[in-house]
């Protein structure tokens, strides 16, 4: 009996019902037990309504009778702000998430649909690794989404989601993308709980091991959410912050606000503290600087004395680096130093111009730095700086000392205009250092009962002759010596006059390329 049209149809409409929920009533059970969503929710969640096109949802393992449609990741693309992005996710209800061959082959065919559109990549993540089932051909397929998602890096924005777990060489790929956020309920790791005990003895919970915020203060995880769909939120206004690919600018949005100076602006005249040692938090500073008092901080919970996130200057968007004096005063660590290197990076790949806040007194000293690396790792943020081919805007707002002077972009290692604040200390080290080292003899040398009112005599005079802003304006090394109130104004105008700004024809070196100490 030959089918009809209609019979056809029906056969459709009932495999696609099948394709919708392969494992069935006990995926819905599953599911709820869990109170999360199905993966195709989440996915219609993420995206702006209507706009999910799935592809691949026929896709299940060949000459198997039970193979479920899917293979545990549901692909296809959608848009976010009307922008197109390629969306993946994993369905832990099928296969638990995990990576068979189609899976392999549906997400890899979506990456290189990503690599040729030119357009943005989400992966929800929520996987157990590797299926054991499939063997080698499992781990075969890591390694080819491996090599296309590394076409992408630099090429594409590429943002995880990670809702529930992301075990073993799931790791890779989330780690491999240019931010991670999750929920609190999340975790991740290469080993799980129940290996380690097996392998070391060791007996550790899953959130100890690698909970959300476990991870966010270790700096693999770049935002923690209550909610899944904080999660969402927080990766579409990422995204508004982003080209679609390199060969483009971001959005622009809303240009030209407020072009004079306002009751916000002159609130900067009076928010640095009189004192060297009072702190204050510099995010008061961020929010008058930038349009319509907006920033989206990236990795808050890694190394919070250095600040890193998006902002717009005139409707268009930058990369702010700068230190924060509640935490260990604005020193720069290890830690921090890691995090402004790949901000940096982040940046420079997608034309995002970069301005950079400096208050620290320095490098943090101390024996637990030196064993950190504190060498190495602060060694990468100048190189950062300097191959950086983006405009660069430095604004020192009081205390610039020693090297970190120039891990904050100083106008010497790349920055294209920098100004200072009336409050910048600009030295090698601070005054009571200085005084210490190069005044101990003359200190001695006053009679003890005077020696600590000596002390602070020349502690005065280091600040209002040495570690003055007037004497770096003297000799050009910064650009100009502007009132706070100006700020917002003077690095939007800074901003339009390199609006422009094309990479210097480098001389010619035949080498492959430069090294990084790692």
């Amino acid at each position: 009996m030959v089918s009809s049209t209609q019979d056809k149809l029906e056969e459709l409409t009932k495999i696609l019902e099948v394709a919708a929920e392969p494992a069935g009533e006990s995926a819905v059970a599953k599911r709820a037990k869990k109170n999360i969503p199905s993966v195709r929710s989440r996915v219609t969640t993420l995206l702006d309504p209507g706009t999910f096109f799935e592809i691949g949802a026929l896709a299940k393992q060949p000459g198997k009778t039970d193979a479920m449609y899917g293979d545990g990741v549901v692909t296809g693309h959608g848009l976010i702000e009307g922008r197109p992005v390629v969306v993946i996710a994993h369905d832990q209800t099928v296969y638990g998430g995990s990576v068979g061959e189609m899976f392999g082959r549906k997400l890899t065919k979506a990456l290189q649909f990503a690599f040729e559109k030119a357009c943005p990549v989400v992966t929800i993540n929520d996987s157990g690794g590797a299926r054991i089932q499939d063997a080698v051909a499992s781990i075969a397929w890591f390694g080819h989404m491996s090599r296309v998602q590394a076409k992408l890096s630099g090429y594409v924005p590429q943002v995880s989601i990670m809702l529930g777990k992301c075990a073993a060489g799931a790791v890779y790929g989330p780690i491999n993308t240019d931010v991670l956020v999750g929920t609190t309920n999340a975790y991740m790791f290469v080993t799980g709980p129940d290996v380690i005990k097996a392998v070391t003895g060791e007996d550790v919970s899953a959130e100890d091991l690698g909970g959300a915020d476990v991870q966010a203060r270790r700096g693999v995880i770049h935002h923690v959410t209550d909610t899944e769909q904080q999660a969402f939120d927080w990766a579409r206004t990422y995204l508004g912050y982003l080209p679609s690919s390199c060969l483009e600018q971001p959005p622009l949005v809303n240009p030209g606000l407020e072009p004079e100076i306002t009751a916000s602006d002159r609130e900067l005249d009076r928010i640095i503290p009189d004192s060297d040692r009072s702190g204050y938090d510099m995010h008061e500073i961020l929010l008058r600087i930038f349009d319509d008092g907006e920033f989206h901080e990236i990795r808050a919970a890694f190394a919070p004395n250095l600040i890193t996130g998006f902002a717009r200057v005139d409707g268009r968007t930058v990369g702010v680096v700068a230190n924060q004096p509640l935490v260990l005063g604005g020193s720069i660590d290890a830690a921090c130093s890691d995090k402004s290197t790949y901000f940096i990076r982040l940046c420079d790949a997608f034309n995002i111009p970069l301005v950079f806040v400096a208050d620290t007194p320095g490098v943090l000293p101390g024996v637990e730095e030196e064993n950190n690396g504190v060498i190495i790792r602060g060694g990468r943020v100048p190189r950062a700086i300097i191959e950086a081919t983006v405009p660069i805007i430095n604004l020192v707002v009081r205390k610039s000392y020693g090297g970190a002077y120039g891990m904050m972009a100083c106008k010497q290692l790349g920055a294209d205009i920098s100004f200072a604040w009336p409050t910048a200390r600009i030295a090698v080290i601070g005054a009571e250092s200085a005084v210490d080292l190069i005044g101990k003899r003359q200190l001695l040398a006053v009679p003890e009962e005077h020696r600590a009112a000596a002390r602070d005599f020349m502690i005065n005079q280091y600040n209002e002759t040495v570690a003055t802003p007037w004497v770096a304006a003297e000799r050009g090394y910064i650009d100009a010596v502007i009132e706070p109130s100006r700020t917002r104004l003077e690095i939007r105008h800074a901003l339009r006059l390199l609006r422009d700004k094309h990479p210097i024809s480098q001389e010619f070196n035949p080498r492959k390329h430069s090294l990084y100490s790692m």
